[in-house]
């Protein structure tokens, strides 16, 4: 991954006003916690704010009424759906895997893997990971499950071997599934093995023509490997970033023609042969080249395999809607968000919290993503291990290498926002949003009805707002860059009609 296009946002000194419920009736604003007349579903309510006052700090006791709407008004239609949902997460990289497996005692790492995997109590509920086919810019080693001494080739792949994984990511992976078993996993190399490149290195180059069929047998050898662990792979990408080359961790050039012909040719093929319904995701790159996943989706072989497309945050955020543009193109494709990292060239929570609660959980989701994943699931107050690449990136969470303890970080907090509360089959529903006050995203759960909507107050100043669903209202004071989420369960769940 890289960080030089994160976008840049004004830097300021933040003092943020306590979240208040109000209600109103005829523009009238009254007391905190007072219902409007003609009393409908409770509204629960979750906010954190720029200033770290409140944290996902919980409230409740407010209730839709029959007032009339603010100018400020946000319509939510849950009769208008659209993508049904995976769900929210992070890479378990292996400097991730590392941490909480050898940094951790078993009391701290079971705590950590209840909260950022279970839905019960504290947990946040994370439903999709990532996983590296070898190691990435966050592994202690540069490796492939196939590497071979220079010269040397393993076209039977006799040699392949998960092992390099066996102390940590398979452990930690293994943990993540034994408390959620709906996780989906998602896994993408950072490099071929060296000697299927033309660099003859994990670092650069591009595959050799001749090794196409091996390595589609290589990443199916993987899914085996792992599904024999107990651990299913649910989608692959073939290349992390395909159109960049990094000087100093592994990389690997597949341009739009070597990614169709690899999977209309060789690997999607394979795994239909294989009786693998492991999906193939395009692209896993930045929002800025929208024409190279949909040169691949335009080829009608490599179409016929592709399930989807992944996308990452590194490009400007007025580009995030080129995710609808592909989109639209070709409906019958999934769209994923499969990396976004934070670091400390933006630490400002006031700042980069709002940033990534708009773009990341609200953009990324209005624009078709059907999952969000962040980078790091874990890194250490160096912000590694690292062996090249990215030097201050932050994990969602952060393990001290020494103790054990764990630091919550603001990814953390916008991710939780969502997967708390999102669960695996909610869809998205119709929400309106306003890019100069407020930006939303609403949730219908499959389960019991509910509703999730997720609001973001970007501003420098707070916002009076009401949300209107099914004929009736809530008024709300939301803080300066803050985020809430509120749920509840609309009429027609609480009383069988509207």
């Amino acid at each position: 991954m890289k960080n030089a296009n994160i976008p840049r946002h004004v830097h300021s000194l933040l003092l943020i006003a306590m979240l208040v419920p109000a209600c109103s009736t005829g523009g009238e604003t009254l007391a905190a916690g007072t219902t409007l007349s003609g009393r409908g579903p409770l509204v629960e309510a979750w906010v954190t704010t720029g200033d770290k006052t409140r944290l996902l700090a919980h409230e409740e006791g407010s209730s839709f009424g029959t007032g009339t709407a603010l100018d400020l008004n946000i319509e939510v239609d849950d009769r208008v759906r659209y993508q049904t949902m995976v769900g929210f997460g992070a890479s378990l990289t292996d400097a991730s895997a590392w941490l909480i497996q050898n940094r951790m005692s078993e009391g701290q790492r079971n705590a950590l893997m209840q909260e950022l995997y279970g839905h019960s109590g504290n947990g946040v509920g994370f439903n999709f990971a990532r996983l590296a086919i070898g190691s990435s810019d966050f592994s202690r080693s540069h490796y492939s499950f196939d590497d071979r001494p220079s010269g040397e080739s393993d076209m039977t792949l006799t040699h392949f071997s998960i092992e390099p994984n066996r102390a940590d990511v398979l452990p930690v992976i293994k943990h993540a599934l034994a408390v959620n078993s709906d996780l989906q996993i998602m896994a993408s190399p950072w490099s071929a093995p060296a000697w299927m490149k033309s660099s003859g290195s994990l670092i650069k180059g591009t595959l050799k023509q001749d090794m196409y069929g091996v390595f589609s047998d290589y990443l199916v050898r993987y899914v085996e490997a792992y599904a024999a662990e107990g651990i299913p792979i649910f989608a692959l990408t073939v290349q992390n970033e395909p159109h960049f080359e990094p000087d100093d961790y592994p990389g690997m050039r597949l341009d739009p023609a070597m990614r169709a012909r690899l999977d209309g040719q060789f690997l999607g093929p394979r795994l239909t042969q294989r009786g693998l319904t492991t999906q193939i995701i395009e692209w896993d790159h930045n929002w800025d080249e929208p024409s190279s996943p949909m040169a691949v989706l335009s080829d009608p072989e490599a179409s016929r395999y592709v399930s989807g497309v992944g996308w990452h945050c590194y490009a400007s955020e007025a580009l995030l809607s080129n995710q609808s543009v592909v989109h639209q193109a070709y409906p019958g494709k999934d769209v994923w968000a499969t990396e976004c990292s934070g670091g400390e060239w933006k630490p400002n929570w006031s700042e980069t919290l709002p940033w990534m609660v708009r773009n990341i959980v609200i953009g990324s989701t209005r624009h078709w993503a059907r999952g969000v994943l962040m980078w790091n699931l874990a890194l250490d107050e160096s912000h590694g291990p690292h062996l090249g690449g990215c030097r201050d990136c932050r994990g969602v969470v952060t393990i001290n290498s020494q103790t054990g303890a764990v630091t919550r970080n603001l990814e953390y907090y916008a991710l939780a926002h969502a997967s708390k509360f999102v669960r695996p089959g909610a869809q998205r529903i119709d929400s309106s949003t306003t890019s100069s006050d407020l930006q939303t995203v609403a949730f219908r759960n499959a389960d019991d009805g509910s509703i999730v909507l997720i609001v973001c107050n970007s501003e420098s100043s707070q916002r009076v707002f009401t949300t209107r669903n099914g004929g009736k209202v809530f008024e709300y004071t939301l803080p300066r860059e803050s985020v809430a989420t509120f749920v509840w369960k609309p009429d027609e769940v609480l009383h069988s009609e509207r």
